[in-house]
C-alpha cells in the first residue's frame, strides 16, 4: 500500500488529499484502527522521529505529546515521585512501566496544550501505557507496535474510533525531502544531525561542570526543539520538557512563553495546589483548566462567589504572587536549550527566574560575550553546540 486517502487536508474546504510514496513503495505505517487526517499525519511522523532519536540518545523509552506539529510536551521514562504522579492524575494507577512513565510526563508537563494530542511512543505500546491513554482525550497514537491487550484497550477509546498507527521502525526516509508552497517546489537535505555528547562540549563559561543527569536534558532539549516550529525554546527537568516555547517571532518572547509553562509545572507541585479539593464530579480536564486560572492573575474567575462552590469543595485562600515567587525560588538545576543564538542577555535573566543552571545553544550572536557575561552573574554553564535547529 503507497496511498492513503484522507478525508481532507489541513481544513475541510482543502480536498483532495492524500499521503502517498512518490516513488511506488510501500508506505511504512499502517493504520490498525480509525482514519487519521493530515495533521494527524504530520504530527504522527514529526513525533515518532522525536521519540525514536530521544530513545537513541539516552537509551530509554520516550514519549512525546503534540499538538499542531509541535510538541506540548517530551520524556524519557524515568520513574514518577509521588508528587508528580499525582499532579499528572496518575496516582491511582500503581506502579507504571518505564514507557507509561514517560508518557505521563510528556502529557503531564502541559495538560491543557496536551488536551486532544497526538501520541508517539519509541517502544511497542503496552498495558499500562495504553490504559493511561485510555483515560485521557486523545486523537490517536504512533508506536512500532502494540501489545494484543493494549490494542484491544486503545480500540476502545472514542467509540471504536480512535487512532492507531503502526510504523515499520527500520524505514529509513530518502535523503532528501521536498514540499510545496505556492505551487512551487522546496527541497532540502534532511536534517539528520546527530545530537550526542561532542555537540555539547563547548563550554564557555567560567563554571564547566555538567553532571550527566544535565546531558541527558541538554540532549532532550535540543532533540525536542529540533521537531518544534521555531523559533523555539524548551526547558527541561529531570528527563522532560517542562515548558516548550513554538513558533514565536521573538526569542525573548520564546522565552518568556515556555518559562511561564515550567512555571506552571512547578507551581502544580506548590502545597497551595497539592492541597487543592475539587468537588467529586469534576473532571480531570476541568480540574486542569481550574488549576491553571487559580495559579494565574483571573484568579477570581474560580474564587467568585457563586463559582467556586462548583469546583471546589472548600474555597482554597488566594495564591499570592508573593507565595508563587517563593515557592519558584526553590527550583533549581533546570535545562535550557534554544535552537538559535541568544542575541540579547535578557533571555538569560528570564531563564534565571525559572531555576535554569544549564543552558544549550547555538552562539554566534555579536553580543555572545553580553550572554556569557550574564550566564557567570548566576554561575550557570552554558554549552555553544555551533549548530542551529530550525524547524518549518
Amino acid at each position: 500500500m503507497n496511498e492513503i486517502q484522507l478525508k481532507y487536508g489541513c481544513n475541510p474546504n482543502q480536498k483532495p488529499s492524500r499521503i502517498f510514496m512518490e516513488d511506488g513503495s510501500d508506505l511504512p505505517v499502517t493504520v490498525l484502527n480509525g482514519k487519521p487526517g493530515y495533521i494527524n499525519f504530520l504530527d504522527a511522523f514529526n513525533g515518532w522521529q522525536l521519540v525514536k532519536e530521544l530513545k537513541e540518545a539516552t537509551g530509554l523509552p520516550a514519549a512525546t505529546s503534540f499538538k499542531h506539529v509541535s510538541p506540548a510536551g517530551a520524556a524519557v521514562g524515568l520513574p514518577l515521585s509521588d508528587t508528580l504522579a499525582k499532579i499528572y492524575w496518575v496516582d491511582d494507577l500503581g506502579e507504571l512501566s518505564p514507557l507509561a512513565c514517560a508518557y505521563a510526563r510528556a502529557r503531564g508537563a502541559d495538560r491543557m496544550s496536551s488536551f486532544g494530542d497526538f501520541i508517539a511512543l519509541s517502544d511497542i505500546c503496552d498495558t499500562d501505557t495504553a490504559r493511561l491513554i485510555k483515560r485521557e482525550v486523545s486523537d490517536g497514537v504512533i508506536a512500532p507496535g502494540y501489545t494484543d491487550e493494549a490494542l484491544e484497550l486503545l480500540k476502545q477509546k472514542k467509540k471504536g474510533a480512535y487512532n492507531i498507527i503502526q510504523i515499520d521502525p527500520s524505514y529509513q526516509p530518502a535523503p532528501i525531502e521536498r514540499k510545496q508552497v505556492y505551487g512551487i517546489t522546496f527541497e532540502q537535505g534532511r536534517n539528520e544531525l546527530d545530537i550526542n555528547g561532542d555537540l555539547l562540549s563547548n563550554i564557555v563559561t567560567v563554571n564547566k561542570e555538567i553532571p550527566e543527569s544535565a546531558l541527558i536534558d541538554m540532549k532532550i532539549a535540543l532533540i525536542t526543539l529540533k521537531y518544534t516550529q521555531s523559533n523555539s525554546v524548551c526547558y527541561v527537568k529531570d528527563g522532560q520538557a517542562i515548558g516548550i516555547g513554538a513558533g514565536q517571532q521573538s526569542r525573548i518572547h520564546c522565552t518568556r512563553l515556555a518559562g511561564s509553562k515550567a512555571d506552571n509545572w512547578f507551581l502544580r507541585q506548590s502545597p497551595q495546589v497539592l492541597g487543592l479539593q475539587f468537588v467529586d464530579s469534576l473532571g480531570r480536564a476541568n480540574r486542569d483548566n481550574a488549576i491553571d486560572v487559580y495559579m494565574g492573575d483571573e484568579y477570581m474567575d474560580v474564587l467568585a462567589d457563586g463559582t467556586w462552590e462548583g469546583i471546589f469543595k472548600v474555597k482554597p485562600p488566594v495564591f499570592t504572587r508573593e507565595e508563587k515567587r517563593a515557592w519558584l525560588d526553590q527550583m533549581q538545576d533546570v535545562t535550557l536549550g534554544s535552537d538559535a543564538f541568544f542575541p540579547f542577555s535578557d533571555n538569560i535573566e528570564r531563564a534565571h527566574k525559572s531555576g535554569v543552571k544549564y543552558i544549550a545553544q547555538p552562539g554566534g550572536s555579536v553580543r555572545d560575550s553580553d550572554v556569557i557575561a550574564c550566564c557567570d552573574k548566576y554561575d550557570m554553564v552554558m554549552s555553544f553546540t555551533g549548530i542551529r535547529l530550525f524547524h518549518h
